[in-house]
């Protein structure tokens, strides 16, 4: 590793990205450092650098196991900003050439058993450096460590996120626009989920979990509604509340679409487990009508209604055309699953435009007793897009994952082996400056008895 000048190594220049690159291109300026941006794209990865001096753009093809070795070996830290799936080859070079790693990623099954070869090297694996996971952790921990602090026995501890659009820029009416994966969001919750909720464990089979959902209120944004995510009882551990009576994760959508989805994931257009036969000559209409039953007599929107058994005037059904799905529009697929014909519909009608701006926002409700007192705190973030490609999410992610590369690079985070970011070596600095940034939290608190 370098004695004076550190080299820093970008890998995927997607949609989170553009801040994460500016963020280090400002911070090479003040450290010595050179930041490589790498990427399949190599006009996206030029994009990025925008011709700094300080920066360098490559064209990269992951699956060249020779190629990310190269450039892993010159490298003192290296960011990935690749899929989940396609970490591996990365950690693996990072440990082997001793390069310090970081990711907005969830730490993957497989990367854990890398801890001891990584801790023996010197190397700081830094995960879950994004928004959710990230700065829930981040928030999550500095509140819960200051009200232990205080003496406090937390009983619940609840926490949702949400990449959702602008109020400015929310006109249509599902209240939601594609600010990352789109896949993702297509096959959300397909997982296990289960959670706990008041000292009951409890579990949500994928067909239920979106009419398994909470209303919240963020004051000055309005009304939400949360339904579960994923697995919320592995974090009994990272947040020390093994004990509590509840624990939650959630993620927040505007009114009315948990609902108007529930419908799509009844109809079965969110499977993704098999190819749609004859899709090449569908329509959208003819994709709805594969899913009921065959009455000549009746149209495909009264027989999604009988069958969704929704009223008359439900918005769910206004929600569903809104989307195109009655639409005699072809397609155009060859290929897909029925996810996969669902996202790219949905990419058309829930595509940000050029003026959009998104909104990330946070929520965090604990519970705790205090001399001989029940009392409930409030903390949430929001902050918006600067516009389409400085986006919200491009923001946090951004921004958390450069902060960290930066405290990992000047020695202020010195643990070594797989870390995620719930220790107040990391969770202090890193929320200070995100302040400095605007991205801050706001908290009201009131007693419950």
């Amino acid at each position: 590793m370098g004695a004076t000048m550190k080299n820093v190594l970008i890998i995927g220049c997607g949609k989170s990205t553009a801040v994460l690159v500016d963020y280090l291109l400002a911070e090479a300026e003040k450290h010595d450092w050179q930041i490589c941006a790498a990427d399949r794209d190599l006009a996206l990865a030029e994009q990025r650098i925008a011709g700094h001096p300080r920066g360098r753009a490559l064209e990269l093809d992951v699956a060249d196991v020779a190629q990310v070795e190269e450039l892993v070996r010159a490298a003192d830290l290296v960011v990935s900003m690749l899929p989940a799936h396609m970490h591996g080859p990365v950690v693996e070079a990072c440990i082997h050439f001793q390069a310090h790693f970081v990711s907005a990623s969830y730490v993957p099954l497989e990367a854990r058993e890398l801890q001891d070869a990584a801790t023996r090297n010197g190397m700081t694996l830094l995960w879950e450096m994004g928004v959710d996971p990230g700065i829930d952790h981040l928030s999550a921990m500095e509140k819960l460590d200051e009200l232990r602090g205080q003496g406090a026995r937390i009983t619940a501890f609840e926490t949702f996120t949400g990449g959702l659009v602008a109020p400015a820029s929310d006109d249509n009416p599902w209240g939601y626009k594609f600010t990352w994966n789109p896949r993702n969001v297509v096959v959300a919750g397909q997982g296990v989920v289960k959670f706990k909720h008041n000292g009951r464990y409890k579990y949500i089979p994928y067909h239920k979990l979106f009419s398994r959902f909470e209303p919240l209120s963020i004051p000055g944004y309005g009304n939400f509604e949360g339904y579960p995510n994923r697995d919320s009882l592995k974090y009994r551990n990272h947040y020390g509340l093994f004990n509590v009576d509840t624990i939650y994760r959630g993620t927040l959508r505007r009114p009315g679409f948990c609902r108007a989805w529930n419908c799509l994931v009844q109809l079965g257009l969110t499977d993704d487990s098999y190819q749609v036969e004859d899709l090449a000559n569908m329509t959208y209409r003819d994709f709805v009508n594969a899913y009921l039953w065959y009455d000549k007599e009746m149209s495909v929107e009264l027989k999604l209604r009988a069958y969704l058994k929704l009223d008359m005037n439900s918005p769910a059904l206004e929600m569903i055309k809104w989307l195109g799905l009655y639409a005699d529009e072809p397609i155009g697929l060859k290929r897909g699953t029925p996810a996969q014909v669902l996202q790219k519909r949905l990419e058309e009608k829930w595509k940000l435009g050029p003026d959009d701006r998104d909104m990330i926002c946070m929520l965090h409700k604990t519970e705790y007793e205090l001399d001989g007192k029940r009392w409930l705190v409030q903390s949430s973030m929001v902050t918006l897009g600067e516009d389409s490609v400085r986006t919200a999410m491009a923001r946090t992610v951004g921004l958390t994952a450069g902060i960290g590369a930066k405290l990992v690079l000047t020695g202020e985070i010195t643990r070594r082996g797989i870390l995620i970011p719930t220790g107040p070596e990391v969770y202090k600095p890193v929320l200070a400056e995100l302040r400095q940034h605007g991205i801050a939290f706001q908290e009201r608190t009131e007693q419950l008895d």
